[in-house]
């Protein structure tokens, strides 16, 4: 199951926490949700708290 644990504004800043995901090891999926560009950032359940943990430490 997989869980949504960011909201982002536009489909470059979901990109971008992305990339920081993936390079911290954790699988991702953005999932568009409008043509202005905001998207749910998504992961497996099993990793969203150690996911939210990495998001704090980025500054998001």
């Amino acid at each position: 199951m997989w869980t949504v644990v960011y909201m982002a504004n536009t489909r470059e800043d979901a990109e971008h926490i992305e990339k920081i995901l993936v390079n911290e090891g954790f699988l991702v999926k953005i999932k568009p949700l409008s043509k202005k560009g905001t998207c749910e950032i998504l992961v497996p359940r099993s990793e969203a708290e150690e996911v939210h943990g990495i998001l704090l430490q980025s500054g998001l």
